[in-house]
């Protein structure tokens, strides 16, 4: 799955809420095709940097350049080029639907508001094709085999294992053909092999030029690696500040 990836960089980025910093004072430099681990405790904003470099959040301190597009100003510029996954509240996965459903909602969702109006105007049995090759290549990019599956595509998401699902909501961002992928909570209750593989995944995406942030408690070596780890003295934030702090500023 080549695609084009974006460079990021950050100089003094931070975000404030009515509580306390979720985040601050990071600075970043990263080449297209680039895989960043966010790196630091749970609680400590991983999270809420993640959707501020996707623009899903506004930063309120200091400036980051994605793909060209200016941050905190031009957030829907960088939403149309970017997509995260595995993000709580943000791209939860229904534990009643199946995989099948999951793809086609989105294969659905991405011709319906993520293509142009001429693809919108294509004869049907076209459109399907598309939708069916979208899916397919985004499947094979994110290792989700649907035939290996206990019930197949009609296995539900409740049914799968962790790193299956991660895959699946990797696939579901990838039918958008991003040239950002943000992936939160990689390593999140997976054995050491299934860590070893999640990020053997994110290597071979941005090995096809997408450029990959992932958040995690631990960044590999070969990483460009950015940490939210607070100084003992300035880290007087809870999770509570946290939460509050990603509500005021709202998600896209």
């Amino acid at each position: 799955m080549a695609v084009d990836g974006i460079a990021v960089t950050a100089e003094g980025f931070g975000l404030e809420g009515p509580r306390g910093w979720a985040f601050r004072g990071v600075d970043l430099a990263a080449e297209p095709g680039a895989l960043i681990a966010v790196a630091g405790p749970s609680g400590s904003g991983r999270t809420s940097l993640l959707l501020a470099l996707t623009g899903r959040m506004k930063a309120t301190e200091g400036t980051a350049t994605v793909g060209g597009a200016r941050l905190p100003k031009q957030l829907a510029a960088v939403r149309r080029f970017s997509a995260p996954a595995n993000v709580a509240g943000v791209t939860d996965l229904d534990p009643a639907l199946t995989v099948a459903e999951h793809l086609r909602e989105r294969a659905l969702l991405q011709h319906r508001f993520g293509d142009s109006v001429r693809a919108l105007l294509r004869p049907r049995e076209e459109r399907r094709s598309e939708a069916k090759l979208r899916i397919d290549t985004a499947l094979t990019a994110a290792g989700l085999d649907r035939e290996a599956l206990p019930k197949g595509a009609r296995t539900a998401v409740r049914d799968l294992e962790r790193l299956e699902a991660l895959r699946l909501s990797i696939a579901l961002a990838l039918i958008g053909r991003p040239r950002l992928l943000a992936v939160d909570d990689l390593d999140l209750k997976l054995s050491d092999a299934e860590r070893t593989e999640a990020w053997a995944l994110l290597r071979s995406l941005a090995a096809a030029g997408t450029t990959v942030v992932a958040v995690c408690s631990e960044a590999p070596e070969d990483a460009v690696t950015v940490s939210t780890r607070s100084e003992p003295q300035e880290d007087t934030r809870t999770r509570k500040e946290t939460a509050d702090a990603l509500a005021e500023t709202g998600r896209a």
